[in-house]
């Protein structure tokens, strides 16, 4: 979506402009529109007699509608970006687990290493979910994870809390130390 689509509002968005005629009145809504009959834009009639209507609120309800439906394009934009990260980030996960597991097969034994090649195509069968899902079927999940079990919930966005606080606090040690 090109960003020039958003733009302010003008007069030409609140009513189109009317044929010129010689009528006037004595209140002028804005002196910068003023005519060289003394009136203004506003007070001009149409050919049928009847004088344009400024509808401010319907003016600004397309507005803000146009802003929303803009603003959601833009946020399922992020979002479907967001989806796409998320899933290649899972891959390289689901990798580093099934590197790992070979190590782990030499260190501890095979029986640990499957743990972590289970670990490794659990990550890889979310990957592949989060991929091939639209970002309101995945929102949908979350609701129904959340409302089943909302202590469990708690718990991972806690956890997740938890890491996004350490992770920013180590890159904040690190720009002071350097």
């Amino acid at each position: 979506m090109p960003d020039d689509d958003l733009k302010p509002l003008t007069d030409a968005d609140i009513a189109p402009a009317a044929p010129a005629t010689t009528a006037t009145t004595d209140f002028d809504v804005d002196p910068a529109h003023r005519t060289n009959d003394g009136g203004s834009d506003t007070d001009r009639t149409d050919t049928d007699g009847a004088k344009p209507k400024l509808d401010a609120k319907q003016a600004i309800r397309d507005g803000a509608s146009k802003a929303a439906g803009q603003a959601t394009e833009k946020l399922r934009a992020y979002a479907d970006d967001g989806k796409e990260r998320a899933g290649s980030a899972l891959d390289q996960l689901s990798q580093l687990l099934t590197d790992a597991a070979a190590q782990v097969d030499g260190k501890l034994g095979e029986q640990y290493g499957q743990y972590a090649r289970s670990a490794a195509d659990q990550v890889q069968g979310f990957a592949d979910t989060v991929r091939n899902k639209d970002v309101d079927a995945l929102i949908d999940d979350a609701r129904g994870f959340v409302k089943a079990s909302p202590g469990v919930a708690i718990g991972i966005a806690a956890a997740l809390g938890f890491v996004v606080a350490r992770l920013v606090q180590a890159g904040v040690e690190t720009r002071d130390q350097g």
